[in-house]
């Protein structure tokens, strides 16, 4: 069917619910776009929409219309994406997705490697969901826990994190050092919210200590950093962050159990491309002075 134009007008009609809104979308006159749902909905001898004061709405033979044409225009997208990572050359949009509480260590990564490929134009994606390379969401990745699996993925490993349960020195003036883990049920902690977690580290402590003495809680890394730097409780941190605080301190020696590992993960399609190649080797010789 020569009617991709037709249907990708409906398609934005449905989402705009208005002939104006859907001609704005597509940069068309709205003369255009009547015309085509009209050819469209002669072609196939059904109404796809029920017209009446406040716009459109799609009927039902509309909706299964739709939604085929909305998982044809997500898979445009995603093509896009993935041609978007292709090139010659150390140019063009950069997309790296991580953990935020990674971002004090990765954001001088970031910029260093802009300054050196100024043609380069950084996104850093964090949130709690994980942004799919697949889809052309990103086109680095560093994920931290068991390996990825994901097909089409090429996954490597990076560097083993270190966790260290720390404290401020505000916190240790007002309530002194622990004297070791037997001890630390006499103190109060900053921790996450989500019980059990599935990270070892909380694990331990919760094992260890109790809910009742997590006496802040939160879901951002971010805000649990500034709780412990603000003396609200002992709490954990990686240790590749820990040395840019010089009022932080670990107050039991850090175990190995704490550890998580990360991991680089690329799409198979990107993998080889010029500017992914390039900050990926960027980002490991960087790495490999984090651990010196």
């Amino acid at each position: 069917m020569d009617s991709w134009d037709e249907i990708r007008t409906a398609f934005q009609v449905a989402r705009a619910g208005t002939v104006s809104g859907a001609a704005d979308s597509l940069g068309v006159h709205h003369a255009t776009v009547i015309r085509h749902i009209d050819a469209l909905e002669g072609r196939l001898g059904v109404k796809l929409f029920q017209r009446h004061a406040r716009g459109y709405t799609p009927t039902e033979a509309g909706v299964d219309l739709l939604r085929v044409a909305q998982a044809t225009d997500e898979q445009f997208t995603q093509l896009a994406g993935r041609i978007k990572g292709l090139g010659d050359g150390v140019r063009g949009d950069l997309v790296v997705t991580s953990l935020n509480s990674l971002s004090p260590v990765l954001m001088p990564v970031l910029v260093g490697f802009q300054r050196e490929y100024p043609e380069i134009r950084l996104q850093f994606l964090t949130g709690d969901r994980v942004f799919r390379l697949e889809y052309g969401e990103a086109h680095v990745a560093v994920r931290a826990g068991a390996q990825p699996s994901e097909p089409d993925n090429v996954v490597q490993h990076f560097i083993k994190q270190r966790i260290a349960l720390v404290a401020s020195d505000e916190y240790i003036a007002l309530h002194g050092m622990p004297t070791g883990v037997d001890d630390l049920v006499n103190h109060i902690f900053v921790s996450h919210v989500e019980e059990p977690h599935r990270a070892p580290f909380w694990r331990w402590l919760h094992e260890q200590v109790g809910p009742a003495r997590m006496v802040l809680r939160a879901t951002d890394m971010r805000i649990m950093t500034e709780a412990i730097l603000a003396g609200a409780g002992i709490g954990f941190m990686s240790e590749l962050e820990l040395r840019l605080y010089p009022n932080l301190r670990p107050v039991v020696p850090t175990l190995d159990e704490w550890s998580t590992q990360l991991w680089l993960v690329t799409h198979v399609d990107l993998h080889r491309s010029v500017k992914v190649q390039a900050f990926l080797s960027y980002l490991k010789d960087h790495a490999a002075e984090w651990t010196d």
